[in-house]
């Protein structure tokens, strides 16, 4: 332990000689030298922020100040119910218990404020945990966190509140940087705490929300919850905290806080500070390990990459086509090395010339329309799909914050090319080997829904078939954990029947729903899912590009649907 100079052992007597005349007869709880990011009692600082903690405090907060020689010692002193209420539930939007976030020096019941700053971090980081498990449903059961997350959010959550705060920034980065272990003992305790309470496991040094936990997190009004928060943080933290704040960084630097009082409504403040990007502790996996999402990573940036794996090999990046997302082929070859790579950029589907997409499915599905959403469903349900056993294409790289996922090509034709061919031959045998694809699909696809998962866009495209005889599956932006099955069945079903000869291909409807319903049941597949993809709410969706005989023939076939696949018959 440092031992203490003279200045500071007479700084720190003083202190205690004023929370003691302010609390008069009343019992002092505890006593803390906070905003001390160097933790210890600085004597360059012009004004020292304290926090005194009385027991049955009547004003129950108040603020006081006391020059001291050349500086100013400001308390404020708070009623330890009131304290300890602002810390359980943040009555007073955390103002006062928030000095608990940063570093600071206990002067007088260290024990004490340690339990409550424990108590306080917990907190903090369930609601941590909940944005996360709100903000990115489909990944929260594959994320992965190093406890550095919680500490740097929440202290960077403070300064988004407390803007007057980004003037210690660059000291109170490189405290805690330097004494990274040290700070993020409370949070380690917190987090123990909630493995105990099975919110969380601890694993290799990374934290899991555990399944209990995220079901926990589905109520539709947490968001609002925690959103509304915010407010009562920044009018409590601007109220107690300006004052001290604004003394010290006008006294200390007047030129650049003038300056910068200037300009800053206007462009963005020119005090340069080194932000740590918090997200950099939050990892998904892919084929190819974890990728954090703050990875920035663009397709010039991925294809320099593979560069740099083998410089001798050719880098050629075209356009794939996409309308609603913009998709890139990767192609690498020389050397022995011939690979590609599918790059999908997700694009938000936010204005108005996506409206159509919304009232065409009206009733019937409800579309994931943010870039950030489709992407995350997209790695969650391949991810999950490939772990389960599934062909799917691997997940090679994420760039979260560029929207751009980078996946296997899977060389392979399409179901709907296959259904065209279909549609114009005679040949019986082309005939027979067609729908037995379409009856292995129909399998596929009760076996995806018997994991729970309905993927939300299952037409014919995309479905590739490799030259071997496999099935992939394909494009899982709309994918869900549950969700309407029956969706899935009308899509395929309805969209092959697009794909046919419009005025003399009703049998061949009936025989394409025929196969696919056998393979579905005998793929443990539900025959009420069967039975409502006859639905009305679908075939009127479908009804605007598949002629209504087709449509009719497929959705009789799925009327008479049985139970028992081999007694199945239209």
């Amino acid at each position: 332990m440092r031992r203490l100079s003279n200045a500071e052992v007479k700084l720190t007597a003083q202190i205690l000689d004023f929370c003691r005349h302010i609390a008069g007869q009343s019992k002092i709880v505890a006593v803390a030298h906070v905003d001390n990011y160097s933790t210890k009692l600085s004597s360059g600082r012009m004004i020292h922020e304290v926090m005194l903690v009385i027991q049955n405090f009547q004003p129950r907060l108040m603020s006081y100040l006391k020059p001291v020689e050349n500086k100013t010692i400001s308390v404020f002193a708070v009623d330890q119910w009131v304290f300890e209420r602002d810390i359980d539930r943040g009555l007073l939007g955390e103002a006062i218990a928030s000095k608990l976030v940063f570093p600071y020096t206990a002067l007088q019941g260290e024990v004490y404020l340690h339990e409550r700053e424990i108590a306080l971090k917990k907190r903090l980081v369930l609601e941590l945990l909940e944005n996360l498990a709100l903000n990115f449903p489909e990944l929260v059961a594959r994320i992965q966190i190093l406890p550095q997350y919680f500490m740097y959010e929440v202290f960077y959550t403070r300064v988004r509140v407390f803007p007057l705060l980004v003037y210690d920034l660059a000291d109170l980065t490189i405290s805690l940087k330097n004494a990274e272990d040290n700070a993020l003992g409370s949070y380690m305790e917190a987090l123990s705490q909630l493995e105990t309470e099975e919110k969380v496991t601890l694993q290799n040094g990374y934290v899991f929300i555990t399944p209990k936990f995220i079901a926990c997190c589905q109520n539709p009004k947490l968001r609002f919850i925690n959103f509304s928060k915010t407010a009562p943080r920044t009018l409590f933290a601007s109220f107690f905290g300006v004052l001290p704040q604004l003394v010290n960084r006008v006294g200390q630097n007047t030129e650049v806080f003038l300056r910068t009082q200037k300009i800053s409504w206007i462009r963005p403040n020119e005090y340069t500070v080194n932000f740590i990007d918090s997200r950099k502790y939050v990892f998904f996996p892919t084929a190819e390990g974890l990728v954090s999402l703050a990875d920035k990573i663009d397709i010039k940036g991925y294809a320099q990459r593979l560069l740099l794996k083998n410089r001798n090999v050719s880098i050629q990046v075209a356009p794939a086509g996409g309308i609603l997302n913009d998709v890139y082929v990767i192609n690498a070859s020389g050397e022995g090395v011939n690979t590609k790579i599918l790059v999908k950029r997700f694009k938000d589907w936010s204005g108005f010339k996506w409206f159509p997409l919304t009232l065409w499915s009206f009733g019937a599905r409800t579309f994931a329309v943010s870039g950030q959403a489709r992407l995350a469903k997209e790695i969650a349900a391949s991810e999950f799909l490939r772990g389960e056993g599934f062909n799917v294409p691997k997940i090679l790289h994420v760039s979260n914050a560029e929207l751009i996922v980078f996946m296997e090509f899977i060389e392979g034709e399409g179901l709907n090319q296959v259904i065209k061919r279909y549609a114009t031959t005679v040949d019986d045998q082309i005939v027979s080997e067609v729908l037995s694809l379409v009856s292995r699909v129909g399998e596929n696809l009760a076996r995806v829904h018997g994991c729970n998962v309905v993927l939300g866009d299952t037409k014919p495209d995309n479905v590739l078939i490799k030259s071997d005889g496999s099935i992939f599956l394909i494009d899982f932006e709309q994918a869900l954990q549950g969700g309407d099955k029956a969706w899935d069945v009308a899509v395929f079903l309805y969209y092959c029947g697009h794909y046919l000869q419009p005025f003399d291909s009703v049998a061949k409807a009936k025989s394409i729903a025929l196969s696919f319903i056998e393979g579905y049941l005998r793929g443990g597949g539900s025959v009420d899912d069967i039975h409502k993809a006859a639905l009305s709410k679908y075939t009127r969706i479908f009804s605007i590009f598949t002629v209504p005989p087709i449509m009719l023939a497929m959705s009789n076939v799925c009327k008479m649907a049985e139970r028992n696949p081999r007694t199945f018959k239209s």
